[in-house]
C-alpha cells in the first residue's frame, strides 16, 4: 500500500509540475511569438497576440487576448477562449466544449479581405482538398459563445450582439439565441430552435414579432434547399430602418422564401422571397403628397399621414420588385411599382392622386423613378414643373420611405 500511495502521489506530481511547466511556456514571449507566426502564415495576413494563459481549473481552457488580425481594416479580439471537454482529453481525442469570443470588433470589409485571402490560399496550396473533392469540414465546438461583438457593415453602422449557437456535435444549430444590445437594432431579440422537421424562429423587434418556420433539406450532389414562411406582426417600421424615420407605422406581413445553394456564402443571391406587406397608421416624413399634387411637385416640405400602405415584395437574389403598391388617406391615394436591380438601379413608377373634393374634380402627378438606390431621380411624366429640384425631393423622399421599409 505504501509503494502505491508514493507511486501515486508520484505520478501527481509529475503531472503538477508538466502543467506548471507547459503554464509557464504558454505565457512566455517566445511561445506568443511561435504562436503569432503560426497564425500569421494560416490566415495569409499578419496576426498580433497580446498574450496567450493557459488553466486548469475549474475547467481547461487556453485563452489569447488581444487578438488582432491586420486586414484593411483591422479584425480586433480583446479575449478568444477555447473550452475542451475534460473527458475527451483524458481518451487522447480532443474536443472543444466551448469557443467565446469577448468585446470584438469585426467590420465587414475585413472579414470579405480575410476570406478571399484564405480562398486564394486554399485555391493554390497543392493537395488542399481530398480526391473527393470536397475539403473537410472543421469540428466544431458543442457551443459558440459572442459577448460584446460588434459588427460594422459596409456604411459603418455599428451593431453590438451578446449571441450563443449550441451544435451539440452536430454540422447543424440545434438552438441559437442573439440579443442586440446597442447600435442598429437595439433591444432587438431573437430565437432559434431546432424542432422535429424545422427551426422555429422568433424575433422581437420594434414592440413586434417575426416568427415561423425554416426548413434546410439536403439535395443531390450537396446541395442544400432553405425554405420558410415567416410572419410579422405589429412591427414599428422605423425600428427596421433605424436609424432612419423617414417612414414610420406598423407593419404586418407574410413571406414565404427559398433558395438552393452548395455554398453557404451564395445564400444572398440564392434566395427568392414573396411577401405581402400592410402598413397602418403609416407616415411619410419629408413630404406632403396632398400638398405636392395640389403645386405639381412644387412643395418640398411637410409630412404626409396614410391610413394603409399595402404592396408586394418580390426578391430574386439581389434584384428587388415593388409591386401593387397602393397608399390611400382621405382625398389622397397613390399607386406605383419600383424594381431594384443587382447594380442598386432604380426603374418604376408611382402615381399620386387627388380625388374630386377641394379641388372639385380629379388631379394627379405620375413620377417616373430611375436614378440608383443611393441617388434616386423622380422626374414628372408629361408635366412641366416649376422647380426641377421639387420633384427631385419628392421622389428622393418617397423611394427612401420604400428602401427603408426593406432594409435594401
Amino acid at each position: 500500500m505504501k509503494w502505491l500511495l508514493g507511486l501515486g502521489l508520484g505520478v501527481v506530481l509529475l503531472v503538477a509540475a508538466a502543467l506548471f511547466g507547459l503554464w509557464r511556456w504558454t505565457a512566455s514571449d517566445d511561445f506568443r511569438q511561435r504562436a503569432q507566426q503560426q497564425a500569421s502564415q494560416a490566415l495569409g495576413v499578419p496576426v498580433q497576440l497580446g498574450g496567450i494563459q493557459l488553466a486548469v481549473w475549474p475547467a481547461p481552457s487556453v485563452a489569447v487576448n488581444d487578438v488582432r488580425v491586420q486586414t484593411r481594416p483591422a479584425l480586433t479580439l480583446e479575449r478568444v477562449e477555447a473550452r475542451p471537454v475534460w473527458s475527451s482529453l483524458l481518451a487522447g481525442r480532443p474536443e472543444l466544449d466551448a469557443l467565446v469570443v469577448r468585446n470584438a470588433v469585426l467590420p465587414q470589409q475585413g472579414l470579405v479581405a480575410l476570406a478571399t485571402r484564405l480562398q486564394k490560399q486554399e485555391s493554390s496550396a497543392p493537395g488542399a482538398r481530398p480526391a473527393g473533392g470536397e475539403a473537410a469540414a472543421p469540428a466544431l465546438p458543442r457551443r459558440i459563445v459572442l459577448e460584446r461583438v460588434t459588427w460594422v457593415d459596409a456604411k459603418s453602422q455599428r451593431m453590438t450582439v451578446d449571441a450563443e449557437v449550441a451544435f451539440e456535435s452536430e454540422p447543424l444549430p440545434q438552438s441559437l439565441r442573439v440579443e442586440v444590445v446597442a447600435g442598429r437594432f437595439a433591444g432587438a431579440r431573437a430565437r432559434l430552435q431546432r424542432e422535429a422537421d424545422a427551426w422555429r424562429l422568433r424575433a422581437e423587434i420594434g414592440g413586434g414579432t417575426v416568427s415561423g418556420p425554416l426548413r434546410l433539406q439536403p439535395q443531390r450532389n450537396g446541395a442544400w434547399r432553405l425554405t420558410g414562411e415567416l410572419a410579422t406582426d405589429r412591427v414599428e417600421v422605423s425600428a427596421l430602418t433605424a436609424p432612419s424615420r423617414t417612414l414610420t407605422g406598423r407593419l404586418e406581413a407574410r413571406s414565404s422564401l427559398q433558395a438552393d445553394f452548395r455554398d453557404p456564402s451564395a445564400l444572398a443571391d440564392a434566395l427568392r422571397s414573396q411577401t405581402r406587406f400592410t402598413v397602418r397608421d403609416a407616415v411619410l416624413q419629408g413630404v406632403d403628397l396632398a400638398q405636392a399634387v395640389r403645386t405639381l411637385g412644387a412643395s418640398r416640405a411637410g409630412q404626409t399621414a396614410l391610413d394603409t400602405l399595402t404592396g408586394n415584395v418580390a426578391t430574386q437574389g439581389r434584384v428587388v420588385h415593388l409591386t401593387n403598391l397602393v397608399a390611400s388617406s382621405g382625398l389622397l391615394s397613390a399607386t406605383g411599382h419600383v424594381t431594384l436591380a443587382a447594380d442598386r438601379s432604380l426603374s418604376g413608377r408611382v402615381d399620386a392622386k387627388l380625388v374630386a373634393g377641394a379641388l372639385g374634380s380629379l388631379a394627379g402627378v405620375p413620377l417616373q423613378v430611375a436614378g440608383t438606390l443611393d441617388q434616386p431621380a423622380v422626374t414628372p411624366v408629361g408635366v412641366s414643373l416649376p422647380g426641377s429640384g421639387a420633384a427631385s425631393q419628392l421622389g428622393e423622399t418617397v423611394e427612401k420611405g420604400l428602401r427603408g421599409l426593406f432594409g435594401r
